[in-house]
């Protein structure tokens, strides 16, 4: 269980809202016709959420996004930059270009040096250059225990980069293809798969290959995951996008949206609360405006703690 983390970054955003150029490869977000308490909505949501985070003994680093630049989806920073227990921090490239902008090296500085032991920062970014993107614990679903990355491919995670991620981060990985009840591509493998210590929620219907299904049954049984099927109505409520946290009593927690929450069948909660209590929290404007849910708005620190 040493593979699960207290520690999470946050980014409390300033300017959150309906971003143009992330929309054409996320089905999942929608524009509102009241634009105008977007940003209020978000952070009444983000800070009720938080909140809710720290009274369930987690450790919770907030760090307060910038009026400039624009970057209105500074709130998923789980795209831009994963932190692992040697030490090292990724930074990915990323398809959007106003989303290229919330990589703030400065502000990790701020928020995780001080306390955590930092050895290298691996920069993948560069990809972007050629059109290859990976866009962190979004497009790579990471078993941190069996060091295997789980990745669907889609125009925003690229085969090449995780080749190079593979190469400096020592993981092996299983890629396959993902897509949605209209037949597009999943843009995220975190939304349609979750996986946890001792068990993988995972939307199976979306994977339409027999072979890439068998290849990931075989690795979920070799790592002994329960396997925890939704469905991809279930996949449009965000119930694919959670994340197993523990927090400083050592209790296994699984984070989630209200909305994810709620479309669960009794059979599934009661099967997830075998291995962790639930805590989800409303965040509905988050995710009909911003296209991610609970997961996406964390970054978890595996950093090794400094004494």
């Amino acid at each position: 269980m040493n593979h699960l983390t207290s520690h999470i970054l946050m980014i409390r955003p300033v300017s959150f809202g309906f971003n143009e150029q992330t929309a054409e490869s996320n089905a999942f977000q929608h524009k509102s016709i009241e634009e105008q308490n977007i940003q209020e909505m978000a952070l009444a949501e983000f800070d009720a959420f938080a909140e809710k985070l720290k009274d369930n003994g987690l450790d919770v680093i907030i760090a307060h996004d910038t009026t400039e630049p624009h970057t209105p989806d500074s709130i998923f920073p789980n795209n831009w930059v994963s932190f692992h227990e040697d030490g090292k921090i990724f930074i990915y490239p990323m398809q959007a270009e106003n989303r290229r902008l919330e990589r703030d090296i400065k502000m990790l500085k701020k928020t995780t040096f001080n306390d955590f032991v930092v050895s290298e920062i691996k920069d993948l970014s560069p990809y972007e250059h050629s059109g290859e993107y990976l866009e962190g614990t979004g497009s790579m679903v990471l078993d941190r225990e069996n060091k295997i990355a789980y990745a669907c491919l889609s125009p925003r995670t690229h085969p090449d980069v995780i080749k190079a991620f593979r190469s400096e981060s020592g993981y092996t990985s299983i890629l396959f293809h993902a897509t949605d009840q209209n037949g597009k591509a999943i843009y995220h493998t975190n939304v349609m798969m979750c996986l946890g210590d001792e068990f993988v929620v995972i939307c199976l219907d979306a994977v339409t290959d027999a072979i890439e299904k068998n290849l990931l049954m075989a690795s979920f049984e070799q790592t002994n995951k329960q396997v925890i099927e939704i469905s991809q109505q279930q996949l449009n409520e965000f119930a694919g996008n959670m994340l197993e946290l523990k927090n400083d009593k050592g209790e296994r927690l699984l984070i989630m949206s209200a909305r994810a929450h709620a479309s669960l069948e009794p059979e599934q909660v009661k099967k997830l609360e075998k291995y962790c209590k639930i805590v989800s929290a409303s965040l509905e404007t988050i995710e009909t405006i911003g296209g991610g849910s609970a997961r996406c708005m964390i970054a978890e620190v595996h950093l090794p703690v400094k004494n």
